[in-house]
C-alpha cells in the first residue's frame, strides 16, 4: 500500500457505514471489526481508526455528551459526512450494499459487526411471512438494525437480553409516517421481540428520563406472572445505553408517548 494514499468518496461511506455501528469507545486499531474491515479496505488499522475518530468530531449527538473525536477531518471527510446524513436514505443502503461487496455476503444473509468476535455473516431466517422488499430498502433495514443494536451495547435497552436473534431495531416514529427519520440511529431502540411488540402497540412507553412507562391497558393484565416478570419488573427502569451511546431523539418519544397515551 502507497504511503499516504488518499481517502475516496466510496472508502468513507464504508467507513461511515462502520462508525455508526460502534460506540467511540470501540473506535480503535484493537477492534476486531476495525482490523478486519482495514484490511478488506487495504489499509492499517491506525488509518481507519483514525478515520472513525475524525468523524467523531463532527457528530453533535456526541457532543450533546461531552464527547468530542480528534480534530483533523479533512474536507472530502466533511463533505462525505454531510451528505450521508443530508441523504442518509440514499447513503445508508449504498455504504451497506458496498460494505457487503467487500465481505462477499450473499443475498440470503446477513453481515454482523460484533464488538468481541468481528464479523459474522449468518444465514438469513426465511419463511412464509417473509415481507418482499427493494434490495434499497433491505440495505437500508440491514443498516438500520446493525446501528440500533450496536448503539445499545448488543443487548434489549429495557431487559439486557443479550441474545442478538431475539432484539429488533425498534423504530420510535414510525416507518411510514416519517421517512426522514427512517434510518437515524436516533430513532431506534434495540427492544427484545416482546418489548417492541409492546412499544409497537402502545402498552409501553418512556419518558423523558427515559424511564419506562406501562398503559393502564397492560396495568390491567396484572398480576399475569408473564406480565409482572417482563413489564412490571422493570417499570420505572431507566434504558440502558453505554456511556458513549448515541441517546434517542427525546422529542421522538415525546411524540410517540403523546400518540400512545392520549388514547386512554
Amino acid at each position: 500500500m502507497a504511503a499516504g494514499k488518499r481517502w475516496t468518496r466510496d472508502e468513507l461511506l464504508v467507513a461511515l457505514n462502520l462508525y455508526h455501528k460502534r460506540t467511540f469507545g470501540q473506535l480503535h486499531a484493537r477492534q476486531p471489526v476495525i482490523i478486519v474491515l482495514a484490511e478488506k479496505l487495504g489499509r492499517g488499522a491506525n488509518s481507519l481508526a483514525l478515520k472513525l475518530v475524525n468523524f467523531a468530531s463532527l457528530d453533535s449527538a456526541l457532543k450533546l455528551r461531552g464527547i468530542k473525536g480528534m480534530a483533523g477531518a479533512s474536507a472530502l471527510d466533511r463533505a462525505v459526512w454531510h451528505e450521508f446524513h443530508e441523504h442518509l436514505n440514499e447513503a445508508a443502503p449504498e455504504s451497506e450494499q458496498a460494505i457487503r461487496s467487500l465481505f462477499g455476503v450473499p443475498e440470503n444473509a446477513e453481515l454482523e459487526f460484533l464488538p468481541k468476535e468481528g464479523v459474522r455473516i449468518r444465514k438469513r431466517p426465511t419463511g412464509a411471512t417473509e415481507a418482499i422488499v427493494s434490495t434499497k430498502v433491505r440495505r437500508g433495514q440491514e443498516y438500520f438494525r446493525e446501528a440500533v443494536i450496536n448503539n445499545s451495547g448488543g443487548v434489549c435497552s429495557v431487559t439486557g437480553l443479550a441474545i442478538r436473534e431475539l432484539l429488533i431495531a425498534s423504530h420510535i416514529l414510525p416507518w411510514g409516517a416519517h421517512p426522514q427519520h427512517r434510518l437515524d440511529v436516533r430513532n431506534g431502540l434495540s427492544l427484545s421481540r416482546l418489548h417492541d411488540a409492546a412499544f409497537d402497540r402502545g402498552l409501553i412507553a418512556f419518558d423523558k428520563e427515559l424511564r419506562l412507562l406501562l398503559s393502564i391497558r397492560l396495568k390491567k393484565e396484572l398480576p399475569q406472572r408473564t406480565v409482572a416478570e417482563n413489564f412490571a419488573a422493570f417499570e420505572g427502569h431507566t434504558l440502558h445505553f453505554p456511556d458513549d451511546a448515541v441517546l434517542p431523539e427525546a422529542s421522538f418519544l415525546a411524540e410517540h408517548r403523546l400518540r400512545i397515551f392520549s388514547k386512554r
